[in-house]
């Protein structure tokens, strides 16, 4: 089902380093239900475009950078992905408009209790960014920006069980959502967080996970990999690779009782956590990623040639629609142009917004990094990625 934008103010831009500041939305009464969120979700932002301002490109995720990041703010990423964790852009650039992903830092509201009254995201600024450099150097409180309903997929039940994550970059931002709510909601939960930054300075929400530590200082194991500094004796630095996490996670928890696993960040530091955890024996269905950046190098998938026509046909709120699709452009386009509420955000097949629902006709998904396997053989599939293949396409946007 398609979220919506509603305008909301910014109640406070605070600075979390050189280049990254929190952003905290004031959500009105009557709203928020609406905006009622599961820890490891995301929002989307929206803003008109400025003619004197870069193309974008390099905006990405919620990791390091990287145009189509994450979602993504989406859970689960069968590829790589380019953006920064934990407050990079996810870029999604149409006709006149910016828009970014960036995921819920805060702790998700208690189950019955009302929804949230402040959102709160991070935005690392990203070189040629626009939204990111926007967000770091012009945006100030009481500016309005249209902000989507919560959405995404990075997510589990708050149950009692130990929980771990391995983050990098910006890749905090969902996690340090996740560990609060955890924490705070299920006192018999217990939480492993492995994050890996460039250096101290560089590391976006350093006090806040520092504060969650000094209140749970049994139940939260904190382990800070620095990737360009040198630490202490016995402290880990240098970059984490799939050998150096198989030989550490083990040393810090029972890998084979751990309930779930958090992998968030660019798709390098992913690739080898997933790896070093492939090795460890744990079963794939309790390994959660959301990417934030794509590398070049992440193949893109290409079975066969799109059509060149045909037709599109589309269920967006309940409402079908059939039009003609113009030169083998991706299903969402086709969409978007005549309808366009439909629903996107990062246009780089990271965030999960657009999933929908294959109905007929098949298609060619160039890029995939938030649908989980099992969710794409039950038919599903990203609009922005999936051009079709036959004379005839139908996607549900509503199941």
């Amino acid at each position: 089902m398609a979220g919506g934008f509603h305008p909301l103010r910014v109640a406070d831009v605070e600075r979390l380093t050189d280049d990254s500041v929190a952003v905290t939305f004031e959500v009105p009464e009557a709203l928020r239900d609406a905006y009622r969120y599961t820890a490891g979700q995301h929002i989307a932002v929206r803003m008109p475009g400025r003619a004197d301002a870069g193309d974008g490109s390099g905006e990405g995720g919620n990791s390091e950078g990287g145009s189509g990041e994450g979602g993504n703010s989406a859970e689960g990423s069968s590829g790589g992905g380019s953006g920064s964790a934990g407050g990079g852009d996810r870029s999604a650039d149409g006709a006149g408009e910016i828009r970014r992903t960036y995921s819920i830092c805060s702790p998700a509201p208690a189950p019955g209790a009302q929804g949230p009254a402040m959102l709160r995201v991070g935005v690392r600024m990203v070189e040629g960014g626009e939204f990111s450099t926007f967000a770091n150097k012009e945006l100030a409180v009481d500016h309005v920006l249209d902000v989507m309903t919560p959405a995404g997929r990075f997510t589990l039940p708050t149950k009692p069980g130990h929980y771990a994550a391995v983050v990098g970059g910006s890749g905090i931002t969902p996690v340090l959502s996740l560990v609060a709510t955890f924490l705070e909601q299920e006192p018999d939960t217990r939480f492993c967080l492995v994050r890996c930054d460039r250096t101290a300075a560089s590391a976006m929400f350093l006090d806040e996970v520092a504060d969650l530590k000094d209140r749970f200082p049994e139940r939260l194991q904190l382990v800070h990999v620095l990737t360009r500094e040198e630490r202490q004796a016995g402290l880990p630095s240098g970059r984490l690779d799939a050998d150096r996490l198989a030989g550490l996670l083990p040393s810090l928890l029972p890998v084979d009782e751990v309930a779930g696993w958090f992998l968030c960040g660019p798709y390098q530091l992913i690739e080898e956590s997933a790896d070093a955890l492939r090795r460890l024996g744990v079963d794939r269905a309790r390994v959660h990623q959301e990417v934030f950046h794509v590398d070049d190098r992440a193949p893109a998938v290409r079975v066969e040639a799109p059509t060149t026509g045909g037709t599109v046909t589309a269920v967006l709120d309940g409402r079908s629609g059939t039009w003609p699709n113009q030169g083998g452009e991706a299903v969402l386009d086709t969409v978007l142009r005549n309808r366009s509420d439909a629903p996107y955000a990062c246009k780089g097949g990271v965030c999960g917004t657009c999933r929908a629902f294959l109905v007929s006709g098949s298609v060619r998904m160039d890029r995939n990094f938030a649908l989980e396997p099992d969710e794409v053989e039950a038919g599903y599939v990203l609009a922005c990625q999936s051009h079709p293949t036959s004379e005839s396409v139908e996607v549900d946007f509503d199941r």
